[in-house]
């Protein structure tokens, strides 16, 4: 007789409001430096997948854009890949943080309420929070998703993390690898160079800027020592493109600089990077633009 599969495999969809650690938790838990992390609420627009795979396991993590009510077309296509994540999950992981004022949009919370699909919810950044801010928020999400497995955990400080994993592998399904055991994402090289641009962006200005902007890798040569990249940045009006190039080139160059850094530690390779600037006039809600940019 042949022994029983004892492998284990799922798909884990992180889900939440925006700021409460969503891409610090999938970062942490993956091992690798997948979703970029800034103060800034929007900051992850795509669907983002990391895997982790051990002898008999593997997790497929999904990092989703913050719920919020969408204000423009860019915002609903980011929904989309909420409610999709909501659809196909074998198991959510719910991240709220102890500050959070509980303002999930209804229909979300609906959702979850509904569901059969079993729920980790993580109340994240207890490492600085109070005793009685925590059980305060274990309490009301106590009433409303009674039927959740609530966990304490600071997602930056990797407290409660190999706790979490364990619970994680406890709760898959059965099943054969989705993925190559040596795959750790399903996102492209260029996808990773057009995310680290992004942030650099989001980190360097302020008020609209970033959310106004999509960048796009036109080159990607790898060579034996280096690897070359041209990289747009688009943005919707001209005065947008003055500021992101800032006097004398100054600002592009301090983004050019960071993101080359990064790049170079996440290929582990040198990296030459021409970065340009371009307008494309309301690229955000324009439905054919979307669509070629991935969303």
């Amino acid at each position: 007789m042949n022994a029983p599969n004892t492998h284990k495999s799922g798909f884990v969809n992180i889900i939440g409001c925006p700021n409460v650690g969503k891409s610090t938790l999938m970062n942490a838990l993956v091992g690798e430096r997948l979703s970029i992390i800034t103060s800034k609420a929007q900051t992850t627009r795509h669907r983002i997948m990391g895997i982790v795979s051990g002898d008999d396991y593997q997790i497929v993590f999904s990092d989703t854009p913050g719920i919020m009510k969408p204000l423009y077309k860019l915002q609903e296509k980011m929904m989309q890949f909420v409610i999709t994540a909501l659809a196909d999950a074998d198991l959510f992981l719910y991240i709220t943080d102890v500050f959070e004022d509980i303002q999930l949009e209804e229909v979300y919370l609906a959702k979850l309420q509904k569901t059969q699909t079993p729920i980790l919810l993580l109340i994240n950044k207890i490492d600085i929070a109070s005793q009685q801010q925590l059980e305060d928020s274990i309490v009301k999400w106590r009433e409303r998703l009674p039927m959740a497995e609530i966990m304490a955990i600071s997602a930056l400080e990797k407290f409660n993390i190999d706790k979490i994993m364990g619970r994680i592998i406890e709760l898959l399904p059965a099943g054969n690898a989705f993925y190559d055991k040596e795959e750790f994402t399903d996102k492209s090289e260029r996808f990773f160079v057009s995310e680290i641009v992004r942030e650099k962006i989001l980190l360097n200005y302020k008020k609209e800027i970033p959310y106004s902007v999509e960048v796009i890798v036109n080159s990607f040569k790898e060579e034996e020592k280096i690897i070359k990249m041209q990289v747009d940045i688009l943005v919707e009006r001209d005065s947008q493109k003055g500021i992101i190039i800032g006097d004398k080139g100054t600002a592009l160059k301090r983004v050019g600089t960071q993101a080359r850094k990064d790049m170079e530690v996440f290929f582990k390779k040198q990296v030459y990077l021409e970065l340009f600037v371009k307008v494309d006039k309301d690229w955000r809600s324009n439905e054919n633009r979307l669509k070629n940019f991935g969303y």
